[in-house]
């Protein structure tokens, strides 16, 4: 009985540790991707700011094809593309949902 409740005991103590370094990770700071950035007047005038993270681009740009049901019906992971996001896909009809990382890119400035 007595190694089961050490056992035990040292498990708690794990748990306790991870469950506080978890606390101390979630309060980063905006940085990398998630840092807001100026992009590009096409992606500007697409997201409706000057400023913009890539991972909410990334997200502004799934709602408005969810939205609009551009998503290909018999292929899900081909994006139809309409009017708007032509002006950020390079004129491309057709894009694929690995492809839109990529092709955001461009729209982001380099870091030094």
């Amino acid at each position: 009985m007595a190694a089961i409740s050490r056992v035990f005991g040292s498990c708690r103590v794990l748990m306790t540790k991870a469950a506080s370094s978890s606390v101390a990770t979630s309060g980063r700071l905006d940085t990398g991707i998630r840092k807001a950035v100026p992009v590009s007047q096409p992606l500007a005038n697409f997201i409706g700011a000057n400023e913009i993270s890539r991972t909410t681009a990334v997200k502004k740009i799934w709602e408005y094809i969810k939205l609009n049901n551009l998503q290909n019906p018999e292929n899900k992971r081909q994006i139809l593309c309409d009017g708007k996001l032509k002006t950020i896909f390079n004129g491309k009809d057709t894009v694929g949902f690995l492809e839109i990382t990529k092709l955001l890119s461009q729209h982001f400035p380099k870091s030094a």
